[in-house]
Formats: C-alpha cells, structure tokens, sequence
C-alpha cells in the first residue's frame, strides 16, 4: 500500500489541506547575509556573529537559542491548553489544528520537522494525534513539556466521559436505555462507515486483499458460536498485523536485487503494492529542536525496555490466573486489557473499537452502554482513545476511569518518547516504511469489521435505521463534524422514541437479539 494509502500514512500537506482552505505557506527565514560581519538589534541584544553564518544558521533559529526553558514551557501550556477544547473532527483534523498553531502561527517547527514527527506517531500503536502533541511539546520543551502537553490534550474528553460514565453505570437502566440516548449509538456508528469508506477507498491492490482477509477473521472472532475465548483473540489480533506487515515487506522487495545466503538474489515478479521511500529528514546531531528534546538514545532504549517488561509481566500474570481458575484483581484487569491493547493497535481510534467490545462486552457491560458511551465519546473534543475513561468508569467507577485512561494511552505515549531518539537512525530504513503500509491495511479491516460488528447492536429497529442514515448523510455528504453529527442523531431518535413520537418502533432485523 503506498505511504499515503492508508489511515496513520497520509502526508501532513494534504491533511491540511483537506481540513482546512485557511492555511497559508510558512515565511522562510531569510539567512543572514554571509559578508555582513555583525547584525545588531536596534536594542542592542542581539548580535549575530559571522561565525554563525558559517554554520548555515537563521536570525530565527539564533532568537530561539536565547529563550529559557522557563519560557518555552510556558509557551507549551498556554498553547496547548485551549487545543483541548476545540479538537473535534478526529485525527486528521487534529493534525491541521496543530500545523495551523505550531508551524503556520509561531513557527515553532518547520515543516520538515513537523512531517517527521508526524511519520513517528504513524509507525508506532496509538493514537497518531496524541503522539503528535507529545512530540512536539517534546521538542519545544523536553519531556515535562510532552507530559503536560499530553494531558490537557485529554483533559476534557477524560473528565467528561468518566463523569459520563459513572453516571450511565449509576442511574442508568442498560435494558431500557432512556429516550435522550436512544440515537447516539447508531449515529456514532455512522462515524465508523465513514471512517472505514475513507481508508479503504484508498487502498492498492494488495492492501484491499489484506483489509478483506483482517476484516473477515475479525468477524469471525466476534461472531463464533461459541465465541472465541478472549484470552486466544488477544494473540489473534496481533498476529495478524504482524503477517500483513511480513507480507508487505515481502511483496516490497519483488524484482529486486536482495542478498540471500551470501550471494545477490534477484526476486521474480513485480510488487502488488505501491511502496515508497523514507522521507527526508533533519540532522539529528545538530538540530536545536532535537537538542531540546533532551532524550538520549540509552534512555530511549530504557523506555521501550520498561514498555515491553510491563507488557510481558502483566499479560503473564493475568493469563496464569485466569488459566487457573483464579480472578484478578479487577485494577489489574482493567490494566491489563488496555495496557495490552494501546501496545497493538496501529491505525488509530476506529481500529481499536473491535478489540475493546470483544475484551469488555459482555464482561463489564452490556453492548447497549458500550453504544452509548461511543456516542458520547465521538462527539468530544480530542482522540477517540478517551473512551478508555468511560468504559473504566462504568466498571469500576472513578478508579477504575483512570486505571483504563493510562493503561490504554500508557504504550503510545511510552513508545513516542523511546522513538525520537532512534527515529534519525530508522527514518531512511526502506524495510521499515515498507513494512507498515501492510500494517495498516490490516488495521483497516479491523475498522471494516467495527463497521459489521456494531451495527448489529446498534441498530435493531426502523428508527434507528433512519437515525443511522441521517447522521451517515450528513457526515459523508455534507462534511458535517462529528459532534454535531452525534448531537443531531440524538435529538432525532428522541424524537422518534416511544415515549415520543412512537415511529419505526418495529424490529429492524432480530439478528443482533440474540448476540
């Protein structure tokens, strides 16, 4: 699949582009003229010496060496804390709001810049526009800056979905759900067709055969009678990008010279897919901004060490229990679940949907709060992986919210502060950026799947067909933003509700009854 086929591969100029005819082109910094000996400012504090011309650097770049780190943190928090509020619309929106803020509006990075960053959080799991927002508060203040930045990107999408949550989960009767949440679940499940449409349309040949495959086995694991256990499609999952990633590399190097036990081999055939090369990047050594992520490559290294040790530990000692008849500790279940599934999903919030219903429907609760939390949670500001809050919530209340909230995002945001060190190293290695375009096009069938999956349970009457349908028209027709989306397919399923208006109250099909 070519790099800007798939969801967590598209290029931050068309994403901008797409999002938004608002954006103008960055004002390059003039550099300084090499025969003038010495600039000064009419303040009389700046002096821009010849020696810096040499080395090829801006007046930009010299005023940024000056600010303090104080500074710059302040910088961070001030800009990052409204961004929270007002980053609807998913991923790729959420990469516009922060090209227009960070490149187009203060130049804190280049466009160069921003691109890499933003092609780290595509190959990691997670979601992209968190590790987004991490990585550039990194690079503006070091690794305070990426935590705070991290959390008021979330803050109010946590806030508002725990709250949401205990409530549902206190005074909310799951089998008869009241008339102001009877719309939500279909209208949020037109946000996934939509998403799924957006991704698959673009796949090549050997992605669509991919997302096809991916899409078919996750059905399968849902839909099996008796279902598979959890404990083995939590392996299945994985195993799958791990093959569509094997696959891809290894349909990128057909007709093409590779170096087979010893000798130069030439690989028959012509590759399936559309592959490309590791764009260029900035040097590592000597960029400021790199300097001021402050990471070194040792304790990147011990990052991705302490990931993958907490991610062994607790699946070995969840499974152990469970293998023997034991109960966890709910906590560490709750962990364990998200930890798990935050360290496998590439592709985004959409994609991680069929493997939170398979791991917490019907264990923690009914399909029926499930749906209503997922409407609630597309139509809030920042990443769809805020759901983690809800579903903690409702399981086990405030605790339980905040265990899910870090479990979930814990491995992304992990993964984003070990990688910035290594990414200058890995940035023009051909196996790796061929490997992920199989990657996420098998994630993209995960999406595929969500599709089938949730709407046997979300939409089983007429009324919710029709709410369905609207809301799927205005999202993919009219470019309507989620929130609003959601909030107008509520309005029109209380509308139509029994308690109401009474319309397209019979069943629409009865296979999701028994499910």
């Amino acid at each position: 699949m070519a790099e800007e086929d798939n969801p967590k591969e598209v290029t931050v100029a068309a994403v901008a582009a797409e999002t938004s005819d608002e954006f103008v082109q960055d004002a390059v910094p003039e550099k300084i003229d090499a025969n003038d000996a010495e600039q000064t400012e009419s303040n009389g504090q700046l002096e821009v010496a010849s020696g810096d011309v040499d080395n090829g650097k801006t007046a930009a770049e010299l005023l940024e060496e000056d600010i303090p780190w104080i500074e710059r943190f302040k910088q961070v928090f001030w800009t990052y804390l409204p961004l929270g509020f007002v980053a609807f619309g998913g991923p790729q929106a959420h990469v516009a709001i922060l090209r227009d803020h960070l490149v187009v509006q203060r130049n804190w990075l280049d466009e160069d810049q921003f691109t890499e960053l933003f092609a780290i959080g595509q190959g990691l799991p997670g979601p992209t526009s968190t590790q987004l927002v991490v990585s550039t508060a990194l690079a503006r203040a070091g690794p305070i800056g990426g935590l705070t930045a991290f959390f008021l990107w979330n803050l109010p999408g946590l806030i508002v979905l725990t709250v949401c949550g205990v409530l549902i989960a206190t005074f909310v009767d799951e089998n008869n759900p009241p008339w102001y949440l009877i719309g939500l679940p279909p209208a949020a499940i037109s946000l996934v067709f939509k998403a799924f449409y957006g991704f698959g349309k673009k796949l090549d040949k050997l992605g669509i055969i991919l997302c096809l495959i991916s899409s078919l086995v996750a059905i399968m694991i849902n839909g099996s009678r008796p279902k598979i256990d959890p404990l083995w499609s939590q392996y299945i999952y994985p195993s799958m990008l791990a093959c569509g990633g094997i696959v891809s590399y290894l349909d990128s190097i057909r007709g093409t010279d590779v170096k087979i036990f010893g000798k130069i081999r030439r690989v028959p055939g012509k590759p399936y897919g559309t592959y490309k090369s590791a764009s260029k990047g900035w040097d590592a050594e000597s960029d400021l901004t790199m300097r001021r992520i402050g990471i070194p490559i040792w304790v990147g290294a011990l990052i991705w060490i302490a990931w993958a040790v907490i991610l062994a530990v607790t699946v070995s000692v969840v499974g152990r229990m469970r293998r023997n008849g034991e109960t966890p500790n709910q906590y560490l279940e709750i962990f364990e679940v998200m930890y798990r599934i935050g360290s496998l999903i590439f592709g985004g919030g959409q994609v991680v949907l069929p493997m939170l219903q398979t791991e917490v429907v019907p264990m923690w609760m009914k399909k029926d709060a499930f749906l209503q939390g997922l409407g609630l949670a597309q139509s809030m500001p920042g990443p769809l992986f805020n759901f983690s809050s809800y579903l903690g919530a409702v399981y086990k209340g405030v605790p339980g919210a905040l265990v899910a909230y870090l479990g979930l995002f814990g491995p992304g945001v992990m993964l984003i502060f070990g990688m910035v060190p290594f990414w200058a190293r890995l940035r023009h290695v051909k196996w790796f950026k061929s490997t992920l375009n199989g990657v996420n096009a098998t994630a993209i069938g995960l999406v595929g799947a969500a599709c089938v999956i949730l709407w046997e349970g979300a939409v089983t009457t007429f009324a919710d067909a029709m709410v369905f349908t609207l809301a799927l028209c205005l999202a993919v027709v009219y470019g309507i933003g989620a929130p609003w989306v959601v909030l107008t397919g509520g309005v029109f399923g209380a509308i139509l509700h029994k308690d109401a208006l009474g319309l397209g109250q019979n069943e629409w099909c009865s296979l999701g009854q028994d499910l």
